[in-house]
């Protein structure tokens, strides 16, 4: 069983998950648009192009998404984040860096008891997300 997480855009995902595969070194395995798909012919010609469905594998996870529609309206991701672990503080800071960039940072890239690195940012397209360096575990 694997847990997968799912993010709703407001007309922008193929410009973020492009974004997030040369970020994140992942790759885009999937970039459907509504307009492509079987039961969207009456769909509002201004939102064929939005993206309808998204998978961008980094490592063994994935991360999707989709385009909003004015049937399925745009909301603000609240209260929930994109974890993302990584294996140095050096990784830490450039992807903290990059994400926060035209962003919001809530909490600045920082040591704290439990990670080498640690920050809170979201990101320029609404993206609330943690970036995650932890020190190594000592068994206590």
């Amino acid at each position: 069983m694997k847990l997968s997480t799912y993010l709703n855009f407001d007309g922008n995902c193929r410009e973020a998950f492009e974004f997030y595969a040369e970020l994140l070194g992942g790759r885009i395995v999937s970039l459907m648009r509504y307009g492509d798909t079987p039961g969207c012919e009456d769909m509002p010609a201004a939102e064929r192009d939005r993206i309808m469905h998204a998978r961008l594998e980094v490592g063994g996870d994935a991360l999707m998404a989709t385009d909003s529609t004015s049937a399925y309206p745009y909301h603000r991701i609240r209260c929930a984040y994109v974890v993302f672990d990584v294996g140095t503080p050096e990784e830490a800071e450039r992807i903290f860096a990059a994400l926060s960039a035209g962003g919001n940072v809530e909490m600045p890239m920082q040591e704290t008891f439990w990670a080498n690195r640690y920050g809170i940012t979201v990101d320029r397209f609404g993206v609330p997300w943690m970036i995650n360096c932890a020190k190594p575990f000592d068994g206590g």
